[in-house]
Parts: structure tokens; sequence; C-alpha cells
């Protein structure tokens, strides 16, 4: 290893703080100094490498491909070093559990649960980031993410939680009681679509439903079923979302889109857990067999009735 070939620490630290915010205010909020200072950093490391790594020929200071490359390299460096030095004094296990959800997911199964988890492990630090967007699970960030899919991803490990096609639902005092048995009957209704998601405008591409003269209205995650069950739209979710919602009447199920283990995944980077990550997904485990025994429960009930 050429330990000479290598540019200052503190070059590279405040390059690295720049590539994660792309902002030299944000950069220097981070390590704790000026923003002049983090300006002063990154001169002096396109001076060390003799390579350009920002291009300031706009508004916005922005990295160059070489940047980005660089960027990302110093950034899952840094994270492990972060990570082992946590892991050596014990502050690893004190960070708090990072967890990035959908909102729908977040709002239709996990809070409803999340009181069994809080009072199981009353000192585990819990946050919960309701996203739609794919997030990256970095060392020092966040632990493990709940996503929609099929998997596996390349990178992380990912194992079943939920499995539950997708469905296309709307209220019948919007669609009606009427069988609908050309898609394109859809295309009259307004939709509602989750923010930062894009399961109806794929699912209306696919299937060729044209004519959307209402239009598409986002809303956040945890509004949206509470919309179509008022009628306001059509919309597509997870079936296990809305099941007891179909079994009294409030939705009717237009179309089940059936794709081979697709669910939701608990999503976790390679390698050993820390405790309250491995506490956290056993939880998972427990909660999801508990759900599915009680969906088993009253599939009987109804049998028998």
């Amino acid at each position: 290893m050429n330990w000479r070939s290598l540019p200052p620490l503190s070059a590279l630290r405040a390059f690295a703080a720049f590539a994660q915010t792309r902002n030299v205010v944000a950069a220097g909020e981070a390590l704790g100094v000026s923003h002049a200072a983090i300006s002063q950093q990154l001169r002096t490391l396109e001076q060390h490498l003799d390579v350009a790594l920002l291009d300031r020929s706009g508004r916005k200071m922005v990295l160059t491909p070489e940047g980005e490359r660089l960027g990302k390299a110093l950034q899952s460096g840094f994270a492990g070093m972060i990570a082992v030095v946590e892991e050596i004094t014990g502050l690893q296990e004190t960070r708090p559990l990072h967890v990035s959800v959908t909102p729908t997911f977040a709002a239709s199964w996990l809070m409803p649960r999340l009181s069994t988890f809080r009072a199981a492990y009353p000192d585990v630090d819990l946050m919960i980031d309701p996203s739609a967007n794919i997030v990256s699970l970095d060392a020092d960030g966040i632990d493990l993410a709940i996503r929609y899919g099929t998997g596996p991803w390349p990178g992380v490990e990912a194992e079943m939680l939920l499995q539950s096609p997708m469905v296309v639902v709307a209220a019948p005092s919007l669609v009606g009681d009427a069988p609908i048995s050309d898609l394109n009957e859809l295309g009259k209704y307004p939709w509602l679509e989750e923010f930062g998601t894009s399961e109806s405008t794929r699912w209306l591409r696919r299937f060729g439903v044209e004519g959307m003269s209402k239009g598409m209205m986002q809303v956040p995650g945890n509004l949206m079923l509470d919309g179509a069950r008022d009628g306001q739209g059509v919309a597509v979710t997870v079936r296990e979302f809305v099941a007891r919602d179909i079994a009294a009447g409030r939705l009717r199920v237009l179309h089940t889109e059936e794709t081979p283990l697709s669910g939701y995944h608990i999503v976790t980077r390679p390698g050993v857990l820390r405790k309250p990550v491995k506490a956290f997904v056993a939880w998972l485990r427990r909660q999801a067999r508990e759900a599915e025994k009680l969906r088993e429960g009253e599939g009987l009930s109804r049998g028998r009735s």
C-alpha cells in the first residue's frame, strides 16, 4: 500500500463531507468547521491530485465524474471506519436504530404494532424514516429498510417479511357494484397515488389504460387509503393493507396483479448485524407470523359462517 500517494486526511474528510451533503455550508457544519475551510480543503485536494473533482461553472458546485467516483469510495471507507470505532468503543450499540419504510407500510402495518417492540426493548432508540425513496444502507446511517418487490437485490441481504400481491381498489361509492370487464373503464375515474411512487402510473401504462381525464392526485401514503375509502379515487396498493376493507365492503378489488414471491422484504447490509438490528428483525418476523395466523383464523371463521 502506497501511503505516500494519499492526499492529506483533512482534505479527504472535507471532500467526503461535501460529497455526502453536496453543500459546503452543510459539510462545514458536519465537520465543525467553516464553509471557507471546506472550500480551501477542496482546492487543496484537487491541487494534490491534479484532477478536477468539482465543476464550478454553474450556479451550484457539483461533482465531476471523477469526483463522484472518489466521493463514493471515501464515503464507504469513512463509514466503515466509523462503524469499527463505534463497535470497539461500544458506541455502535447505543446509536439509534434507523429504519427506512414506505409511508403506506409505516401507517398500515408497522406503527399499529410498534408499541410491542417498544415495550420489549425500552432502551432502544428508534428512528423511523417514512420515505418512498430507495435508500442506501451505510454503516453509519440507515440500518434496515423494508421495501416491496420480488428480490433479491445486489449488495444487500433481503428476506421476505410479508407476501402479498398488488391490487387495484376503489370504493363502491365511486365505481359502483357492476363488474368491470374492460380495464379502460378505469381511465374515467380519478386516481390516488403515494408521493414518490409510481405504482399507479406504471400499472396504467402496462395495461394500456387511457383517457385519464380526471388525472392523478399524489398524496402522503397514510392518506392515500383514507382517500380511496372515501371514494376520492382508485388506488394501487398491497392487498394486505386493505384486506379488512375488502371483507367489509368498503373497497372493491378491480384487478389483482399476481407476481410470484412479491411482497415486503427486510433489507439489511451483508455481515453481522448489531444487537438492536437483530432484535428488530426478530420482532418483525414474529409480527409477520402472528399476522399470518390471524389471517388463517379469520379465513376459517368465514368458511364456517
